[in-house]
């Protein structure tokens, strides 16, 4: 009897010891080392380099990942890639799919349906992050559909892709560049999405960029901060943006 008690107590030690190594374990591995590491398993793709690409490479690259910027004449991007330095790299919008782990799409939105039988191959099962609007005086008629059905809804029909998230589409230009990390309080991003760890890696990459997420919902709810709506003023807190989400 005593070497049964001997034992069990020496097994509930060891269980004991395991799970303090475990949490041990579990603290160093989300040291700010280890953060640093798993940003390398995040390569970023930017198709559609103008103000709004541009502003978060820059953002993106200080945070510490790599980014592939590109636009259908990459030499115009060689003087952006020499400011950023060795994590940046610039080629065509081919050259950026196939890179990217992740894909920034910021471009006139009647270019979407040609990106997406053009890169089909290359963007299947990637998270991209849409920042597009569509506009009718722009874009023509395909506008019109596409704001009818939602943004969101018709970037994932038009790139044959359910892991697109839509986001950085109701901000500024001139504020993504220029208030990051702004004080008191972090200007917040709304986004949206169906997929879950779509979704994850979004709020990730906006924290990293220096503003605050709010997921909004699905991709169908995206319509909620289309431009002109309520949410898309580019200057609410996360807490005014929930209030006004009723969170």
């Amino acid at each position: 009897m005593r070497r049964l008690l001997f034992t069990h107590a020496i097994d509930r030690r060891t269980l004991l010891l395991t799970g303090l190594a475990l949490g041990l374990f579990l603290r160093l591995d989300m040291s700010p080392a280890h953060a640093e590491a798993s940003k390398g398993s995040l390569k970023i793709g930017i198709i559609g380099t103008g103000r709004i690409g541009g502003a978060l490479a820059r953002h993106w690259v200080k945070a510490g990942y790599e980014v592939f910027v590109s636009s259908r004449h990459p030499e115009e991007l060689q003087g952006l890639v020499a400011e950023l330095g060795s994590r940046a790299h610039a080629g065509t919008p081919h050259d950026a799919a196939v890179f990217g782990t992740v894909i920034l799409i910021s471009v006139p939105y009647a270019a979407m349906p040609q990106i997406g039988e053009d890169l089909r191959t290359e963007l299947a099962g990637k998270v991209i992050l849409d920042t597009s609007n569509p506009n009718e005086r722009r874009d023509g008629a395909m506008a019109v559909d596409a704001q009818k059905r939602g943004a969101g809804v018709a970037t994932a029909e038009f790139l044959h892709n359910r892991r697109v998230v839509r986001a950085f589409n109701c901000i500024p230009a001139a504020s993504l560049a220029n208030d990051a990390n702004r004080q008191p309080e972090r200007i917040a991003i709304p986004i949206g999405g169906d997929d879950h760890e779509a979704l994850e890696i979004a709020q990730r990459l906006v924290r990293d960029a220096g503003f605050d997420p709010v997921v909004v919902g699905s991709l169908a709810r995206t319509r909620e901060f289309h431009l002109g709506q309520p949410l898309a003023t580019g200057q609410l807190t996360a807490a005014e943006m929930r209030s006004k989400l009723g969170k």
